[in-house]
């Protein structure tokens, strides 16, 4: 059944759950993907190959795979659907009916639809026949998917296939959060065993008898070995009710009196469950058999789990398996495997470098950027898919959160292990402050409150007695020397924004001792933010005393805000040039906070010169960020000088987020929707939309990774990356109609709360006066009477 919608269909010709196989999985893996990025605009359906009984209710079309005349069939149904504009075949041969699963040919003669293939197995040195039946099939298609780059060297050196038409995109892994083997193996009440594992459906091509016979050598010397397998037997193997294959490999564990060695789990594992025994891995033995097997999920699914490996040589593996994370082994030869799983066990230290090296590398190869990739490649065949709809992430307050002891929020991480003993700084609880500030007015969630606090706290544990701050503060609480060799400034401004921010939150039923604390450190600091010069710490301080002015208006702020702003003004007209319109020779970083804060101030003073090099400078920077039509962030590797051919790569979080602030203040101001546009642009940063596209956000933690450079993204997730991820995407959720929606419904709150402490104040207004009233008629009364006590008068 047909069912319209206002979405582009993508159709996926494949087995599927609940068929168990490494097809039907990938299928699901690649589908949820697409969902999860592109549910807004992307609607992916299934057409589901059986080789017996119905297909799953879920899926949109069916095709027994033996019953010929279904091919073109469903191929006609599928043409009547104007709203599918393509059909991706995951292909293997044993998936379809006939010769070299040559139905195949009828579905693909009866299709009017753009065809797209994944190729899960790739044959070198074909036979003719062979040979026809791939280039046939490959004519339909200008995008073949293969997994690995010697796949794609076979289709284009043994078929034939141009290179154009052929994509290369890794087998997707699932996003884990970093976990130490020692910490996994809690979960199974494994601490005192040293865990080997394989996993998969069982069946002769595993060859998992391989890691069998090489145990006894390894239980020789580390007798504590506990060989996982885990996964039911492949439904193929299993004839007339008996599974003779697992059969034999526990004739095998007996034969070689492993049994306190081996344990089978003959169970089809969730992905969850899956992740955690592989977690719980010092070292994953991959045994498969088949020397042309191009591509294996298994193994892939291990080094995403921090898996050092002993890998047989096939074509995936021997792509793959550099040495710095694992061990290859000639096929079936359980004496080599045996050395290798003794060398690994025999070395920690190499087992935890070569477990951070797989997961760096398959964090690459994620299944939020093989979804990217894939929609790339099919706007490139297909018309209706190139205006897709992002779906934003959840947004995850729980990697700051892990970050934040009760002194503050932790400086960097170990990829997402908060490292404490690089300890703590102004900088980045400033930022940790506004972030939870923009998630409390956003949320109302009381809980911030707490973390609000702690950070606040911070903010005050740095300031000195004059009202300048210091930036570092070690693990223990006790301040850095480095405070005394550092130039403070730009730590100072930031001190000056966040306490300035807070103010904003007066009216949001805050504890009055928090706002009044922030308050008294805000006054406290206005005096040496006199002495600020460098433009990044007066703009920060412009933006904290812009807030602190709506909330308070005072003419010291005012005051302040002119003095900084034409300091700022001083340095771009000492600066700027017809071609170069910006406060100093080169674009470093937070360059956006500059027009940023000349705009907030121009909404104080009301001066036309702030107004006009605000715009002016915004725009300059704009040229230089958003270039053929790319976002670009400026690099940190020699920033972008006056008249210099800027510098690539290097790009890191806080940029992307600065900017869209900074955007989003003019598009406010000036209704200029290409503002809008550019913000929502920059914020397509952290999704992916990257030279490298990679998403620099980690779904699973929450936190976001430290930076872009030219070939990998660099996995730690800091406090600053984090912060300003997170800031961009509460900034973000406001323009959703979800999140405009809870700012609308906040702002009633308030207007009915405060309609209620107008009437209670007039309440208490007229109460007191009454009191004072009576109190002076007593007094009148009692003119010759001694002076009382006081407790007497309040009893009176």
């Amino acid at each position: 059944m047909i069912t319209l919608t206002n979405k582009s269909k993508i159709v996926f010709l494949s087995t599927y759950p609940p068929t168990q196989c490494g097809i039907a999985t990938f299928t699901e893996d690649t589908v949820n993907a697409i969902n999860k990025s592109y549910n807004k605009s992307i609607s992916c359906e299934i057409c589901e190959i059986t080789f017996k009984g119905d297909a799953s209710p879920e899926s949109a079309y069916h095709i027994p795979s033996k019953d010929k005349g279904a091919y073109k069939r469903v191929a006609s149904e599928i043409n009547s659907d104007p709203d599918v504009k393509l059909v991706h075949i995951q292909h293997e041969f044993g998936l379809f009916g006939g010769q070299y699963g040559d139905y195949l040919l009828d579905f693909l003669d009866e299709l009017k639809k753009p065809v797209a293939y994944t190729f899960h197995s790739v044959i070198p040195n074909p036979n003719e026949e062979l040979k026809a039946i791939v280039q046939l099939l490959c004519s339909y298609s200008q995008a073949i998917f293969v997994m690995t780059n010697k796949s794609k060297a076979i289709l284009m050196d043994d078929y034939g296939i141009a290179e154009e038409h052929i994509a290369y995109v890794p087998h997707g892994t699932h996003l884990v959060d970093y976990e130490s083997t020692s910490q996994a193996k809690k979960k199974f009440n494994l601490e005192d065993r040293l865990v080997l594992s394989t996993f998969g459906l069982l069946g002769e091509g595993k060859s998992i008898e391989t890691g069998l016979k090489a145990l006894p050598k390894i239980i020789e010397k580390f007798p504590n070995v506990l060989y996982l397998v885990l996964g039911k037997t492949h439904p193929n193997t299993i004839i007339d009710k008996v599974d003779v294959y697992r059969n034999s490999l526990e004739a095998i564990v007996a034969d070689l009196k492993l049994e306190k060695n081996v344990r089978f789990v003959n169970e089809y594992l969730e992905v969850d469950q899956l992740l955690d025994y592989l977690k719980a891995t010092d070292v994953y033995l991959f045994t498969s058999k088949d020397p042309n097997q191009a591509v294996s999920g298994t193994f892939s699914y291990a080094m995403s789990c921090s898996c050092p490996i002993v890998a047989s040589k096939i074509p995936h593996t021997l792509e793959s398996l550099t040495s710095d994370i694992g061990i290859l082994a000639d096929i079936q030869n359980e004496e080599q495997f045996a050395d290798a799983t003794l060398k690994l066990l025999s070395d920690a230290d190499l087992r935890a470098h070569m477990a951070i090296n797989a997961y760096a590398k398959t964090t690459q190869t994620s299944w939020e950027n093989t979804a990217i990739k894939h929609i790339k490649v099919y706007q490139s065949i297909a018309q209706g898919l190139t205006e897709n709809k992002i779906t934003y992430p959840e947004i995850k307050m729980d990697h700051l959160k892990a970050m934040t002891t009760n002194i503050g929020m932790i400086q960097f991480c170990k990829i997402s292990e908060p490292d404490l003993s690089t300890g703590y700084t102004l900088d980045d609880n400033a930022r940790a402050l506004i972030t939870m500030c923009k998630h409390f007015k956003l949320t109302a969630d009381r809980s911030d409150v707490d973390y609000m606090t702690t950070y606040v706290n911070f903010i005050e544990r740095c300031q000195l007695d004059t009202g300048a701050f210091i930036n570092y503060v070690d693990q223990y609480n006790e301040v850095e020397p480095r405070n005394n060799d550092e130039n403070l400034e730009d730590s100072n401004g930031r001190a000056i924004w966040a306490l300035g921010y807070l103010q904003t939150l007066r009216d949001d039923n805050l504890p009055a001792s928090l706002i009044y604390k922030a308050n008294a450190c805000l006054e406290k600091a206005i005096t040496s933010a006199q002495q600020l010069h460098s433009p990044r710490a007066m703009a920060f301080a412009i933006k904290g005393l812009y807030y602190m002015y709506n909330a308070m208006p005072s003419a010291s702020a005012m005051q302040l805000i002119d003095i900084l702003t034409e300091r700022l003004k001083d340095s771009y007209a000492k600066t700027s040039t017809d071609k170069w319109n910006w406060f100093e020779n080169k674009l470093t970083y937070a360059n956006s906070i500059l027009p940023e804060a000349l705009l907030l101030s121009s909404k104080i003073t009301g001066k036309e010169s702030s107004l006009h090099i605000a715009e002016e400078s915004m725009e300059f920077l704009i040229s230089k960020m958003f270039v053929d039509g790319k976002f670009k962030i400026i690099s940190n590797k020699g920033w972008h000088s006056k008249g210099a051919i800027p510098h690539q790569y290097g790009e890191q979080p806080i940029e992307a987020s600065y900017m869209m602030h900074a955007l989003d203040l003019f598009y406010k101001t000036f209704g200029n929707p290409m503002h809008k546009k550019y913000m929502k642009q920059a914020f397509d940063w952290f999704l992916g939309d990257n030279h490298l596209n990679h998403i620099m956000y980690n779904p699973i933690t929450g936190g976001c990774y430290d930076g872009l450079e030219k070939d990998n993204v660099n996995l730690n997730q800091g406090a600053e990356s984090t912060i300003c991820y997170l800031s961009a995407r509460l900034l973000i959720e406001s323009y959703t109609s979800k999140g405009a929606e809870a700012l609308r419904s906040k702002k009633a709150a308030h207007a009915t709360e405060n309609a209620s402490l107008i009437v209670m104040k007039e309440f208490l207004n007229n109460k007191r006066k009454k009191e004072e009233l009576r109190k002076t008629n007593y007094d009148l009364n009692n003119q010759s009477t001694a002076v009382k006590p006081v407790s007497k008068l309040k009893k009176a």
